[in-house]
């Protein structure tokens, strides 16, 4: 196997090791921003298995779709969908949520029928710009760079509320601030290392260079999601937990104890 094919690989089973970990966390909590973020990071691990099968077999135009649609329109977005549900809240999240995945329908069905210009390479890593017309690019454009822009601000406005003393939370008290702030700016930073790769790609390559962003980016998101995440377990751990006083009503029910033990 291939350095870029190891790194397309790993990529794959990080991205996958991470979003069933994520999904867990949901199943046990039910907290929509791990549900969220379990769908952005099994977009991740479908756009690194398509690489990988791109890079080991050959693309095609069934493979380069699924690694465009996957690896450059849905998955930002619907990692901004985890910041927005944990920064503003259930409604606006539910809002923005709906509007993403009418848009990741969008997107699908214009990838599914989109023509190519021509064929595809069978190595290295195909262009968009060479590949497709201006929806798909435009579409591209457009998602990833309004997902990476609400992550980053959402870091900031964390940051400087921290700063500020407050939490910016609709409930406060369950989630502490600075790891809350520390978890955006993890996230925030692996976003901006997942871009990176066209800065990389003059250097080492563009398979390698994606592949390379992918492993290291997917890790420090991950990174983020527990750290934005684990305030409140550890909130509800550090809790004393006293016994509960009876109502009214038990207590006009208790035995009642004389005084002089008879």
């Amino acid at each position: 196997m291939s350095t870029n094919a190891a790194l397309a690989a790993a990529a794959t089973l990080i991205a996958l090791a991470f979003a069933a970990s994520t999904f867990e966390r949901w199943l046990d909590r039910r907290r929509a921003h791990d549900l969220a973020w379990s769908a952005s990071l099994l977009f991740f691990c479908v756009a690194s298995a398509a690489l990988w099968l791109g890079v080991a077999k050959g693309w095609d135009g069934a493979t380069f779709r699924v690694f465009f649609l996957f690896g450059a329109i849905v998955n930002v977005p619907w990692l901004a969908i985890g910041s927005i549900y944990l920064l503003a809240g259930p409604r606006q999240g539910r809002r923005w949520a709906v509007l993403t995945a009418a848009l990741s329908c969008f997107a699908a069905g214009v990838l599914a029928v989109a023509p190519t210009k021509g064929r595809l390479p069978t190595d290295g890593l195909p262009k968009g710009s060479a590949v497709f017309g201006v929806l798909p690019r435009v579409l591209a454009a457009v998602a990833s760079g309004a997902g990476a822009l609400v992550v980053v601000v959402g870091a900031v406005w964390s940051a400087v509320l921290l700063a500020r003393g407050r939490s910016g939370l609709r409930r406060p008290q369950a989630i502490n601030p600075s790891r809350l702030a520390a978890g955006n700016v993890l996230i925030a930073l692996g976003t901006l290392v997942l871009g990176a790769s066209g800065t990389l790609a003059g250097r080492i390559g563009e398979v390698r260079a994606f592949g390379l962003t992918l492993v290291i980016g997917i890790t420090v998101l991950f990174s983020g999601f527990l750290v934005a995440t684990s305030a409140s377990a550890m909130r509800r751990s550090l809790t004393p937990q006293y016994p509960r006083r009876p109502a009214g009503r038990d207590r006009l029910h208790q035995p009642e104890v004389d005084p002089r033990g008879s």
